[in-house]
């Protein structure tokens, strides 16, 4: 087994950061009670300026007053966290999270899927760039040594088992991971390097480190399994973002709600399913509104989940000032990808009809769409019924079988009066209406005018004078 570790080094910043829409302006972490407020974090921009993690804040006023300042919570890491070990569990499916700023996957498995390991690699800092974390990955026979590695040099790979041990060997020992203040003690005591730490007595290692030292050399080095506790994909998605201002507008809600909604498309691809319904709910100050999207079939791709939210967003009114936005979303059926023929000859920029059908449903309205379906009465101008979309077409009875019918309907029936006609096919005799007032009996025509055109009209029973038309053939 092969296990890839990737670290993130600046998980609680890049968590701010992807939810900002101008991440070039100074921004900075803040923590700590309130008299001894600190920065636990800082970017690019705000370094720049002369800020530095640590630093007070009276301090940071005052090198640069214009830096954005959010709150540290540790409660938003833990999530972003757990949103990437959703994301990894697409490349794998043994995923542990258990290590703090790190992910950790089974890689050799997935090769036959994405290809070998440099394939794979590029895919994964490729997603992680598009969702905006900072990584460092490595490669390793052991879950511990990739996440040593990790540490030591950004894209380590070890592939052969055999040369674990020299290679970690030469480790130094504060650079090794080890539990609690281990590495730095060791350090003190004159021990430089991991070859060093395993050539001392593991007796008096033992007792003078405890049994967990031990525990994490055996399984950085493969002596023994480590098992890993691996995530499992929770069986619905909650995400939130809070405003750092009072937003009263639609448009200044998009940014935040297209972060949700692309991170709602990564866990449901993690998952192999679809959402058919989710909320949007947008806190207040005191209380929230709830906007609901429902979709005829389960779906997951994120332009269209994000198309069909914001049309939803658009109809619904702010009357209060937004403090929050949250998604929610507990009903996740398996998804069924739309089945096409291999030498499919529809454009590339089509459209399936089910996204085009969800698009104008979340545009105009839901009574807006909707199909036509038989009525089983025979009179032409009620043989047809609106039904809605969301019945299954093999629920609605099929239209009973009849003579040919014209594409041009007329709305009602008007005389016909044209020399030469020619009669090409009929009787055709419709009785209905007697239990609805609507009582008529015709004798239906295919006639064909001196011009050739064919006319579907009728007569009285018994006669052919009097035409009324009712319809034109194509």
């Amino acid at each position: 087994m092969l296990w890839a570790c990737i670290r993130l080094p600046h998980l609680a910043l890049d968590a701010v950061l992807r939810r900002v829409e101008d991440t070039t302006a100074p921004l900075a972490l803040v923590t700590g009670p309130a008299q001894l407020r600190s920065l636990h974090a800082v970017n690019a921009a705000a370094a720049e300026a002369g800020l530095r993690p640590g630093m007070r804040l009276t301090a940071a006023h005052a090198l640069c007053g214009q830096a954005a300042l959010h709150e540290h919570d540790p409660d938003n890491d833990a999530r972003a966290h757990r949103f990437l070990a959703a994301w990894a569990y697409r490349h794998s499916s043994l995923v542990s999270a258990q290590w703090p700023g790190a992910i950790v996957l089974e890689a050799s498995a997935s090769f036959r899927l994405f290809g070998p390991w440099p394939q794979l690699e590029a895919k994964l800092r490729r997603e992680l760039d598009a969702l905006g974390f900072q990584h460092r990955i490595a490669l390793a026979p052991t879950p511990r040594a990739a996440q040593v590695f990790a540490g030591l040099r950004d894209g380590y790979v070890l592939f052969e088992p055999q040369t674990l041990p020299a290679t970690l060997d030469r480790i130094p020992i504060r650079r090794a991971a080890l539990p609690d203040d281990a590495g730095t003690r060791l350090h003190r005591m004159g021990v430089r390097s991991l070859k060093e730490l395993r050539a001392l007595p593991r007796d008096g290692v033992r007792r003078r480190f405890g049994l967990a030292l031990l525990d994490h050399l055996d399984r950085l080095y493969g002596s023994v399994d480590d098992p890993l506790d691996y995530y499992q994909p929770p069986d619905h998605f909650d995400a939130r973002v809070e405003m750092s201002y009072e937003v009263e507008s639609h448009q200044a809600l998009l940014f935040p709600l297209r972060r949700l909604v692309r991170d709602l498309a990564v866990y449901l691809s993690a998952r192999d399913g679809g959402v058919q319904r989710f909320t949007m709910r947008l806190e207040h100050e005191t209380g929230h509104t709830d906007v609901a999207v429902g979709m005829l079939a389960a779906e997951r791709d994120a332009t269209l989940l994000m198309d069909i939210a914001r049309n939803r967003l658009e109809q619904a009114s702010i009357d209060r000032p937004v403090t929050g936005l949250r998604l929610l979303a507990r009903e996740l059926p398996p998804f069924v990808p739309a089945a096409r023929d291999l030498f499919d000859t529809r454009p590339s920029q089509a459209m399936p009809w089910p996204q085009l059908r969800e698009r104008l449903r979340a545009r105009l309205g839901d009574d807006a769409v909707y199909r036509i379906a038989a009525s089983g009465d025979p009179r032409p101008e009620r043989a047809w019924q609106r039904a809605g979309v969301e019945e299954d077409a093999a629920c609605i009875a099929p239209a009973p079988s009849r003579p040919p019918r014209p594409a041009w309907l007329l709305p009602q029936p008007v005389p016909l009066r044209s020399s030469g006609l020619r009669i090409v096919s009929g009787p055709e005799r419709l009785e209905s209406g007697w239990w609805d007032d609507g009582d008529v009996r015709r004798d239906y025509y295919v006639l064909e005018t001196a011009q050739g055109q064919r006319a579907w009209a009728y007569a009285e029973p018994g006669k052919r004078d009097g035409w009324m038309l009712h319809g034109w053939f194509a």
